[in-house]
């Protein structure tokens, strides 16, 4: 299972890519903003320096929403930086942009995706990676694992090559869940992911390790 962390700022992808185990990076305009990245010079560069952190994929999004304006902003930004992944919404016209930079080469993460059926298109499409996005579902009482599971399953039957990135992971037991189901990566934040370090026991082991070593060495 692959670990991306969902976020634009620098520091956290930093921290996350020190304990080795990082293999990639998503991003939204939302995230940008949080950041307090905006203008489109600005977000590009931001682009450039996450790239220059992690050596894997890193999802950039594009505004647009016909088909048109997706290919003319993913053209540019896939011409960035070898790492970069174009993010195209799970729209009609989306569909046809994912078609196209498949043709051409280039690697796309279909996002916003809540259904097995816009799963299994975005595949037909040759999407690289698509976003099923777990915990907004839970959100509004829906199970959001379960989608992931309908998507494994899918996939399996007709061989996709396209990649389950499960997308709004919120917490430690989503990424385990995730991994029992089969889903090739997870994104979250870097809460999520330091927190499958933590356990009770481990910590009350180490102390009487600790205090046992000292004992002995008076």
């Amino acid at each position: 299972m692959k670990f991306f962390i969902d976020t634009a700022n620098l520091n956290e992808i930093r921290e996350a890519n020190d304990l080795g185990v990082l293999d990639g990076v998503t991003t939204n305009p939302s995230l940008m903003a949080k950041e307090g990245i905006t203008g489109e010079s600005n977000i590009k560069k931001h682009y450039v320096d996450i790239c220059n952190i992690v050596d894997g994929d890193v999802s950039a999004e594009v505004i647009a929403t016909d088909v048109a304006g997706m290919i003319k902003e993913g053209t540019e930004l896939a011409a960035l930086h070898e790492n970069i992944v174009v993010k195209i919404p799970m729209i009609k016209d989306g569909i046809k942009a994912i078609k196209h930079f498949s043709n051409e080469g280039i690697r796309t993460n279909c996002t916003l995706i809540f259904s097995p059926g816009q799963a299994l298109l975005a595949a037909k499409a040759g999407a690289t990676y698509i976003s099923p996005f777990l915990g907004r579902l839970d959100d509004v009482s829906t199970d959001g694992l379960n989608l992931i599971h309908e998507i494994r399953t899918i996939y399996d039957n007709y061989m996709f090559d396209t990649e389950i990135l499960a997308a709004s992971v919120r917490h430690p037991m989503h990424i385990i869940d995730c991994a029992k189901i089969g889903a090739d990566v997870m994104t979250g934040p870097l809460s999520a992911i330091m927190a499958l370090a933590n356990h009770p026991l481990t910590d009350i082991g180490l102390q009487k390790f600790l205090a046992d070593y000292a004992k002995g060495n008076k």
